[in-house]
């Protein structure tokens, strides 16, 4: 099975001189922060409402709930917002201030103001890629780095199952990335 690539730090630089260079840099920076800080898939980037981020008042909430209609697996879910992302959040908030205003309103927005769908999603991370010369990354490549992340630092595999919303922990083994380097580092571990 092919895997997302998982980008280097200068490969995230790149990818936010990209961004940055482009129009509505505020909306695709949160699109990616969804991504590589919570470990949202495309379809629940997609599906984001602005009620489901924000509080009324526009304070950043600190867990989103997923409804079953924005999961990939029909089952809602909760995600924990860390801090990285909650800035993200914030800038968000105070770039767009009448979108908060909407709380039906999606999170991410096309030029015309409507909603992205999930393919949509796909494509804004394709072509910011694309932008960036990034080889074989994907809208799924910070949900691979964020599972990554998280064991890297030796986040319990059970919780990190939790943090990615898997059913099976097999399935979230597959997305942790395996190297010498990594192995080398663990066996001197042992004292």
């Amino acid at each position: 099975m092919k895997q997302a690539k998982l980008l280097t730090d200068a490969e995230r630089k790149r990818l936010a001189a990209v961004i940055d260079s482009k129009r509505y840099a505020t909306r695709n920076h949160t699109a990616v922060a969804l991504s590589f800080y919570a470990g949202l898939r495309a379809c629940e980037i997609a599906g984001l409402r602005i009620a489901d981020v924000f509080e009324a008042g526009g304070a950043v909430r600190d867990t989103i709930y997923l409804s079953a209609a924005q999961t990939k697996g029909s089952a809602g879910n909760t995600v924990l917002v860390n801090k990285k992302l909650a800035t993200a959040l914030k800038r968000y908030a105070a770039a767009y201030p009448k979108r908060l205003q909407q709380p039906n309103a999606p999170v991410l927005f096309s030029a015309k103001g409507s909603g992205f769908t999930a393919q949509t999603t796909v494509n804004l991370f394709q072509t910011l890629y694309k932008a960036a010369a990034i080889d074989g990354a994907s809208s799924h490549s910070g949900r691979r780095q964020f599972v990554t992340e998280l064991a890297d630092k030796g986040v319990n595999a059970r919780v990190v199952q939790a943090l990615a919303r898997h059913k099976h922990l097999n399935t979230t083994m597959r997305y942790i990335d395996l190297n010498e380097n990594k192995m080398r580092a663990a066996v001197e571990l042992v004292s």
